[in-house]
Protein backbone atom coordinates (compact mmCIF):
# COMPACT_ATOMS: atom_id res chain seq x y z
CA UNK A 1 0.00 0.00 0.00
CA UNK A 2 1.48 3.35 -1.05
CA UNK A 3 1.13 6.09 1.58
CA UNK A 4 2.13 9.74 1.54
CA UNK A 5 1.17 11.83 4.59
CA UNK A 6 -2.18 10.12 5.07
CA UNK A 7 -2.89 9.65 1.40
CA UNK A 8 -3.11 6.46 -0.62
CA UNK A 9 -2.41 6.32 -4.33
CA UNK A 10 -5.33 5.04 -6.36
CA UNK A 11 -5.20 3.24 -9.70
CA UNK A 12 -5.05 6.50 -11.62
CA UNK A 13 -2.08 7.74 -9.59
CA UNK A 14 -4.12 10.44 -7.85
CA UNK A 15 -4.39 10.50 -4.06
CA UNK A 16 -7.32 10.12 -1.70
CA UNK A 17 -7.59 11.23 1.90
CA UNK A 18 -7.47 8.54 4.60
CA UNK A 19 -7.29 10.83 7.61
CA UNK A 20 -9.78 13.24 9.15
CA UNK A 21 -13.34 14.00 8.07
CA UNK A 22 -14.53 12.22 4.94
CA UNK A 23 -11.80 9.60 5.05
CA UNK A 24 -12.37 6.32 3.21
CA UNK A 25 -13.41 3.20 5.05
CA UNK A 26 -10.95 0.31 5.30
CA UNK A 27 -13.03 -1.70 2.84
CA UNK A 28 -13.00 1.13 0.29
CA UNK A 29 -9.24 1.54 0.62
CA UNK A 30 -8.62 -2.18 0.12
CA UNK A 31 -10.83 -2.17 -2.96
CA UNK A 32 -8.89 0.71 -4.47
CA UNK A 33 -5.48 -0.67 -3.68
CA UNK A 34 -6.20 -3.89 -5.57
CA UNK A 35 -6.06 -2.04 -8.90
CA UNK A 36 -2.66 -1.38 -10.47
CA UNK A 37 -1.40 0.15 -13.65
CA UNK A 38 1.09 -2.70 -14.07
CA UNK A 39 1.65 -6.07 -12.44
CA UNK A 40 5.17 -7.47 -12.80
CA UNK A 41 5.42 -11.23 -12.36
CA UNK A 42 8.94 -12.09 -11.26
CA UNK A 43 11.32 -10.07 -9.11
CA UNK A 44 14.68 -10.83 -10.69
CA UNK A 45 16.82 -8.38 -12.64
CA UNK A 46 14.25 -8.01 -15.44
CA UNK A 47 11.24 -7.57 -13.18
CA UNK A 48 12.93 -5.17 -10.77
CA UNK A 49 14.36 -3.09 -13.62
CA UNK A 50 10.90 -2.79 -15.16
CA UNK A 51 9.41 -1.88 -11.78
CA UNK A 52 12.03 0.81 -11.20
CA UNK A 53 11.25 2.52 -14.50
CA UNK A 54 7.50 2.19 -13.95
CA UNK A 55 7.69 3.57 -10.42
CA UNK A 56 9.70 6.55 -11.56
CA UNK A 57 7.09 7.15 -14.26
CA UNK A 58 4.39 7.34 -11.55
CA UNK A 59 2.71 4.12 -12.61
CA UNK A 60 1.17 2.21 -9.71
CA UNK A 61 3.06 -1.08 -9.87
CA UNK A 62 2.98 -4.43 -8.09
CA UNK A 63 5.85 -6.92 -8.22
CA UNK A 64 5.01 -10.53 -7.36
CA UNK A 65 8.03 -12.74 -6.78
CA UNK A 66 8.17 -16.41 -5.77
CA UNK A 67 11.79 -16.15 -4.60
CA UNK A 68 13.32 -18.65 -7.04
CA UNK A 69 16.07 -16.79 -8.94
CA UNK A 70 17.88 -18.84 -11.55
CA UNK A 71 21.30 -17.66 -10.39
CA UNK A 72 20.74 -18.50 -6.73
CA UNK A 73 23.46 -21.22 -6.72
CA UNK A 74 26.11 -18.71 -7.81
CA UNK A 75 28.14 -16.90 -5.16
CA UNK A 76 28.76 -13.92 -7.44
CA UNK A 77 27.53 -12.48 -10.71
CA UNK A 78 30.05 -11.27 -13.26
CA UNK A 79 30.17 -9.11 -16.35
CA UNK A 80 27.71 -6.46 -15.15
CA UNK A 81 29.47 -3.11 -15.34
CA UNK A 82 29.84 -1.53 -11.85
CA UNK A 83 28.33 -4.68 -10.27
CA UNK A 84 30.96 -7.22 -11.29
CA UNK A 85 31.48 -9.73 -8.47
CA UNK A 86 28.38 -8.76 -6.49
CA UNK A 87 26.46 -11.64 -4.86
CA UNK A 88 23.12 -12.12 -6.66
CA UNK A 89 21.13 -11.95 -3.42
CA UNK A 90 22.69 -8.59 -2.58
CA UNK A 91 21.93 -7.28 -6.06
CA UNK A 92 18.26 -8.21 -5.70
CA UNK A 93 18.02 -6.79 -2.18
CA UNK A 94 19.35 -3.42 -3.38
CA UNK A 95 16.90 -3.53 -6.28
CA UNK A 96 13.96 -4.07 -3.93
CA UNK A 97 15.10 -1.12 -1.83
CA UNK A 98 15.32 1.09 -4.91
CA UNK A 99 11.84 0.31 -6.24
CA UNK A 100 10.34 0.93 -2.79
CA UNK A 101 11.52 4.56 -3.00
CA UNK A 102 9.05 5.10 -5.83
CA UNK A 103 6.06 3.48 -4.19
CA UNK A 104 6.31 0.13 -5.98
CA UNK A 105 4.74 -2.67 -3.94
CA UNK A 106 6.70 -5.93 -3.67
CA UNK A 107 5.09 -9.13 -2.42
CA UNK A 108 6.62 -12.56 -1.89
CA UNK A 109 3.99 -14.78 -3.48
CA UNK A 110 3.29 -16.80 -6.60
CA UNK A 111 0.90 -15.99 -9.43
CA UNK A 112 -1.32 -19.02 -9.99
CA UNK A 113 -4.06 -17.56 -12.17
CA UNK A 114 -4.16 -14.88 -14.82
CA UNK A 115 -6.94 -13.88 -17.19
CA UNK A 116 -7.77 -11.00 -19.47
CA UNK A 117 -11.11 -9.20 -19.49
CA UNK A 118 -13.55 -9.19 -22.35
CA UNK A 119 -14.17 -6.71 -25.13
CA UNK A 120 -15.27 -4.01 -22.70
CA UNK A 121 -12.62 -4.80 -20.08
CA UNK A 122 -8.96 -4.92 -21.07
CA UNK A 123 -7.68 -5.29 -17.50
CA UNK A 124 -5.95 -8.45 -16.33
CA UNK A 125 -7.06 -10.35 -13.26
CA UNK A 126 -4.14 -11.88 -11.38
CA UNK A 127 -4.65 -14.47 -8.64
CA UNK A 128 -1.93 -15.16 -6.07
CA UNK A 129 -1.26 -18.39 -4.21
CA UNK A 130 -1.80 -16.56 -0.93
CA UNK A 131 -5.43 -15.87 -1.86
CA UNK A 132 -5.14 -12.28 -3.02
CA UNK A 133 -6.60 -11.18 -6.35
CA UNK A 134 -5.53 -7.98 -8.07
CA UNK A 135 -6.24 -6.24 -11.34
CA UNK A 136 -3.76 -4.57 -13.65
CA UNK A 137 -3.95 -2.72 -16.93
CA UNK A 138 -0.69 -4.20 -18.21
CA UNK A 139 1.51 -7.19 -17.37
CA UNK A 140 5.24 -7.80 -17.42
CA UNK A 141 6.12 -11.50 -17.32
CA UNK A 142 9.64 -11.97 -16.00
CA UNK A 143 9.30 -15.50 -14.64
CA UNK A 144 12.60 -16.73 -16.06
CA UNK A 145 13.41 -20.40 -16.41
CA UNK A 146 14.47 -23.43 -14.42
CA UNK A 147 17.67 -25.37 -15.06
CA UNK A 148 17.40 -29.16 -15.07
CA UNK A 149 20.86 -30.57 -14.41
CA UNK A 150 22.27 -33.82 -15.78
CA UNK A 151 21.57 -36.70 -13.41
CA UNK A 152 25.20 -37.47 -12.69
CA UNK A 153 25.84 -38.03 -8.97
CA UNK A 154 27.44 -34.95 -7.43
CA UNK A 155 26.56 -32.49 -10.19
CA UNK A 156 23.60 -30.88 -8.42
CA UNK A 157 25.51 -30.58 -5.13
CA UNK A 158 28.43 -28.77 -6.77
CA UNK A 159 26.48 -26.62 -9.23
CA UNK A 160 27.44 -22.96 -9.04
CA UNK A 161 30.69 -23.80 -7.22
CA UNK A 162 33.02 -25.95 -9.35
CA UNK A 163 30.31 -27.43 -11.58
CA UNK A 164 29.48 -24.58 -13.93
CA UNK A 165 27.61 -23.90 -17.15
CA UNK A 166 28.64 -20.46 -18.43
CA UNK A 167 32.26 -19.48 -19.11
CA UNK A 168 31.27 -15.83 -19.45
CA UNK A 169 29.82 -15.97 -15.94
CA UNK A 170 32.58 -17.96 -14.24
CA UNK A 171 35.44 -18.56 -16.66
CA UNK A 172 37.77 -15.87 -15.32
CA UNK A 173 37.48 -17.14 -11.76
CA UNK A 174 38.56 -20.68 -12.75
CA UNK A 175 40.95 -19.77 -15.56
CA UNK A 176 43.89 -22.07 -16.32
CA UNK A 177 42.56 -24.88 -14.15
CA UNK A 178 41.97 -28.40 -15.51
CA UNK A 179 38.50 -28.30 -17.10
CA UNK A 180 36.09 -31.07 -17.88
CA UNK A 181 33.04 -30.74 -20.11
CA UNK A 182 30.15 -33.18 -19.74
CA UNK A 183 28.70 -34.23 -23.08
CA UNK A 184 24.93 -34.55 -23.08
CA UNK A 185 24.19 -33.73 -26.74
CA UNK A 186 26.13 -32.90 -29.90
CA UNK A 187 25.68 -29.23 -28.89
CA UNK A 188 28.10 -29.91 -26.03
CA UNK A 189 30.89 -29.65 -28.59
CA UNK A 190 30.27 -25.91 -28.74
CA UNK A 191 30.63 -25.64 -24.96
CA UNK A 192 33.90 -27.58 -25.03
CA UNK A 193 35.27 -25.27 -27.70
CA UNK A 194 34.15 -22.13 -25.90
CA UNK A 195 35.71 -22.99 -22.54
CA UNK A 196 39.05 -23.58 -24.24
CA UNK A 197 39.43 -19.78 -24.26
CA UNK A 198 39.83 -19.90 -20.46
CA UNK A 199 42.03 -23.00 -20.11
CA UNK A 200 44.36 -25.00 -22.31
CA UNK A 201 43.70 -28.16 -20.31
CA UNK A 202 40.22 -29.26 -21.40
CA UNK A 203 38.81 -32.78 -21.57
CA UNK A 204 35.50 -33.39 -23.29
CA UNK A 205 33.78 -36.37 -21.66
CA UNK A 206 31.42 -37.76 -24.28
CA UNK A 207 29.20 -39.34 -21.60
CA UNK A 208 25.88 -39.83 -23.46
CA UNK A 209 27.18 -38.55 -26.82
CA UNK A 210 28.12 -41.30 -29.28
CA UNK A 211 31.42 -40.79 -31.08
CA UNK A 212 29.66 -41.14 -34.43
CA UNK A 213 27.53 -38.12 -33.55
CA UNK A 214 30.59 -35.89 -33.84
CA UNK A 215 31.11 -34.50 -37.32
CA UNK A 216 34.46 -34.24 -39.03
CA UNK A 217 34.32 -30.48 -38.45
CA UNK A 218 33.69 -31.09 -34.76
CA UNK A 219 36.72 -33.32 -34.47
CA UNK A 220 38.95 -30.92 -36.40
CA UNK A 221 37.91 -27.97 -34.25
CA UNK A 222 38.32 -29.89 -31.00
CA UNK A 223 41.80 -30.94 -32.06
CA UNK A 224 42.70 -27.38 -33.10
CA UNK A 225 41.52 -26.08 -29.72
CA UNK A 226 43.60 -28.70 -27.90
CA UNK A 227 40.53 -30.35 -26.37
CA UNK A 228 40.99 -34.03 -25.50
CA UNK A 229 37.98 -36.22 -26.32
CA UNK A 230 37.31 -38.91 -23.70
CA UNK A 231 34.84 -41.70 -24.65
CA UNK A 232 32.81 -43.43 -22.00
CA UNK A 233 30.03 -42.59 -19.57
CA UNK A 234 30.64 -40.51 -16.46
CA UNK A 235 29.67 -42.34 -13.25
CA UNK A 236 30.18 -39.48 -10.81
CA UNK A 237 32.43 -36.82 -9.38
CA UNK A 238 35.34 -37.12 -7.02
CA UNK A 239 35.20 -34.56 -4.20
CA UNK A 240 37.84 -34.10 -1.53
CA UNK A 241 37.85 -31.46 1.23
CA UNK A 242 34.71 -29.93 -0.29
CA UNK A 243 36.24 -29.34 -3.70
CA UNK A 244 36.06 -31.14 -7.01
CA UNK A 245 39.20 -33.15 -7.73
CA UNK A 246 38.17 -35.52 -10.48
CA UNK A 247 35.66 -37.13 -12.81
CA UNK A 248 35.14 -40.89 -12.55
CA UNK A 249 33.96 -43.00 -15.50
CA UNK A 250 31.90 -46.16 -15.38
CA UNK A 251 34.98 -48.18 -16.36
CA UNK A 252 36.58 -47.12 -13.08
CA UNK A 253 39.10 -44.70 -14.55
CA UNK A 254 39.48 -41.30 -12.88
CA UNK A 255 40.47 -38.06 -14.57
CA UNK A 256 41.84 -35.30 -12.36
CA UNK A 257 39.74 -32.17 -12.94
CA UNK A 258 38.99 -29.19 -10.74
CA UNK A 259 36.16 -27.72 -12.83
CA UNK A 260 33.35 -29.41 -14.74
CA UNK A 261 31.18 -27.56 -17.24
CA UNK A 262 27.71 -28.94 -17.88
CA UNK A 263 24.79 -27.88 -20.07
CA UNK A 264 21.54 -27.78 -18.07
CA UNK A 265 18.26 -28.45 -19.82
CA UNK A 266 16.34 -25.18 -19.83
CA UNK A 267 12.69 -25.32 -18.74
CA UNK A 268 11.07 -21.93 -19.44
CA UNK A 269 8.48 -20.86 -16.89
CA UNK A 270 5.99 -19.86 -19.57
CA UNK A 271 2.78 -21.30 -18.10
CA UNK A 272 1.20 -17.86 -17.58
CA UNK A 273 1.98 -16.86 -21.14
CA UNK A 274 0.46 -20.07 -22.44
CA UNK A 275 -2.73 -19.45 -20.47
CA UNK A 276 -3.00 -15.99 -21.96
CA UNK A 277 -2.61 -17.43 -25.45
CA UNK A 278 0.79 -15.95 -26.28
CA UNK A 279 2.42 -17.34 -29.40
CA UNK A 280 5.56 -19.37 -28.59
CA UNK A 281 8.42 -20.41 -30.84
CA UNK A 282 10.51 -23.52 -30.37
CA UNK A 283 14.28 -23.24 -29.88
CA UNK A 284 16.93 -25.83 -28.97
CA UNK A 285 16.58 -24.49 -25.40
CA UNK A 286 12.81 -24.59 -25.03
CA UNK A 287 9.74 -22.68 -26.17
CA UNK A 288 9.79 -18.91 -25.69
CA UNK A 289 7.27 -16.17 -26.52
CA UNK A 290 7.37 -14.31 -29.78
CA UNK A 291 8.16 -10.70 -28.85
CA UNK A 292 8.85 -7.41 -30.57
CA UNK A 293 11.97 -5.32 -29.77
CA UNK A 294 10.33 -3.94 -26.62
CA UNK A 295 9.33 -7.37 -25.32
CA UNK A 296 5.66 -7.07 -26.30
CA UNK A 297 4.17 -10.53 -26.81
CA UNK A 298 1.41 -11.42 -29.25
CA UNK A 299 -1.10 -10.79 -26.43
CA UNK A 300 -1.96 -7.07 -26.29
CA UNK A 301 -0.91 -5.59 -22.97
CA UNK A 302 1.55 -8.36 -22.07
CA UNK A 303 5.29 -7.85 -22.17
CA UNK A 304 8.02 -10.40 -21.34
CA UNK A 305 11.66 -9.87 -20.36
CA UNK A 306 14.73 -11.69 -19.08
CA UNK A 307 15.05 -15.46 -19.28
CA UNK A 308 11.31 -15.57 -19.97
CA UNK A 309 12.22 -14.68 -23.57
CA UNK A 310 15.44 -16.67 -24.01
CA UNK A 311 17.95 -19.05 -22.48
CA UNK A 312 21.00 -16.83 -22.93
CA UNK A 313 19.74 -13.64 -21.27
CA UNK A 314 22.40 -12.68 -18.72
CA UNK A 315 21.65 -10.40 -15.76
CA UNK A 316 22.70 -7.29 -17.66
CA UNK A 317 20.51 -8.29 -20.63
CA UNK A 318 17.57 -8.99 -18.34
CA UNK A 319 17.83 -5.59 -16.68
CA UNK A 320 17.97 -3.93 -20.09
CA UNK A 321 14.94 -5.90 -21.29
CA UNK A 322 12.96 -4.88 -18.24
CA UNK A 323 13.79 -1.23 -18.88
CA UNK A 324 12.71 -1.46 -22.52
CA UNK A 325 9.44 -3.14 -21.62
CA UNK A 326 8.62 -0.60 -18.93
CA UNK A 327 9.31 2.42 -21.10
CA UNK A 328 7.12 0.97 -23.83
CA UNK A 329 4.32 0.36 -21.32
CA UNK A 330 4.48 3.94 -20.06
CA UNK A 331 4.02 5.21 -23.59
CA UNK A 332 1.28 2.70 -24.31
CA UNK A 333 -0.74 3.67 -21.24
CA UNK A 334 -0.31 7.36 -21.96
CA UNK A 335 -1.56 7.08 -25.54
CA UNK A 336 -4.43 4.81 -24.47
CA UNK A 337 -5.58 7.36 -21.89
CA UNK A 338 -5.18 10.32 -24.23
CA UNK A 339 -7.15 8.58 -26.98
CA UNK A 340 -9.89 7.77 -24.47
CA UNK A 341 -10.03 11.38 -23.36
CA UNK A 342 -10.34 12.57 -26.96
CA UNK A 343 -13.28 10.24 -27.55
CA UNK A 344 -15.23 11.59 -24.57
Amino acid sequence: MVRSHGRIADSANTFVNTEGPGRLSAAEVVTMTEKYAVAVVGGGAAGLSAALVLGRARQRTLVVDAGEPRNAPAAHMQGYLTRDGMPPAEFLAIGREEIARYGVEFVRDRVVEVAKGGAEDEDFTVGLAGGRTVRARRLVVATGLRDELPTVPGVADRFGRDVLHCPFCHGWEVRDQPFGVLGTSPNSVHQALMVSRWSKDVRFFLHTVAEEELSDDDLRRLAAAGVDVVPGEVAGLVVEDDRLTGVRLTDGSMHARSVLFVAPHAVPRNGLLERLGAELHETPFGAYPVVDPTGLTTVPGVWAAGNAIGFAEQVVHAASGGYRAASAIVGDLLMTDLDAAVRV
